[in-house]
């Protein structure tokens, strides 16, 4: 049975796809259920009006063109039921010589711990190096979060380095390690993992 046309990607036991105006009241909920999960590591759209500007910045009309967006945003849900179990968000992306993005992502109770991030990084990396076709993804990561760092470590990225009081985040400026994936490494891993 084919994808539905909104899916960008599918796995086993998650898919792809952008976001849309009628997620409002699903996502807001989530991100409400998920405040202690999300606690200092991402600030995630917790209200109408915050979800109403990530939509217009991560899924309008722009984002669409995958050789021009310059914001992507991608949510995991679970094939059978399609609820959200996590979200990746592509920033900053610059094409031409660069061909480079930002990955953040965080997962939505109850499904966290449970292997849907693994599964849906795996389709986000896919979408940035095979339709928006970039050279290199970078995620930034707080040296305390350990499952951050064990999700990316797992997923081919490699630690370029450290980033003292990066990004502000819960009211803090906050440290953050530097992972990056290139094209060709991630081509290497799936050729040796045939």
């Amino acid at each position: 049975m084919p994808a539905p046309p909104s899916v960008l990607c599918a796995g086993p036991r998650v898919y792809l796809r952008r976001p849309r105006a009628s997620d409002l009241r699903a996502i807001v909920d989530a991100v409400s259920a998920s405040r202690r999960l999300h606690r200092q590591w991402v600030q995630a759209p917790s209200t109408a009006a915050r979800f109403g500007a990530y939509l217009k910045r991560f899924a309008g009309p722009k984002s669409r063109l995958m050789n021009a967006a310059t914001h992507v945003g991608l949510f995991a849900c679970r094939n059978g039921d399609d609820a959200p179990v996590g979200v990746f968000n592509f920033s900053h992306i610059i094409h031409g010589a660069f061909q480079s993005t930002y990955l953040g992502y965080y997962a939505l109770e109850p499904f966290a711990g449970q292997g849907y991030m693994s599964e849906g990084l795996a389709l986000a990396i896919e979408v940035a190096f095979r339709k928006l076709r970039l050279h290199r993804i970078e995620v930034n990561v707080q040296p305390t979060n350990a499952r951050s760092s064990a999700l990316v470590r797992s997923a081919g990225f490699t630690q370029e380095g450290f980033s003292r009081r990066y990004i502000k985040l819960a009211g803090r400026w906050r440290d953050h390690e530097r992972w990056a994936l290139l094209v060709e490494d991630w081509r290497a891993q799936r050729k040796s993992q045939r």
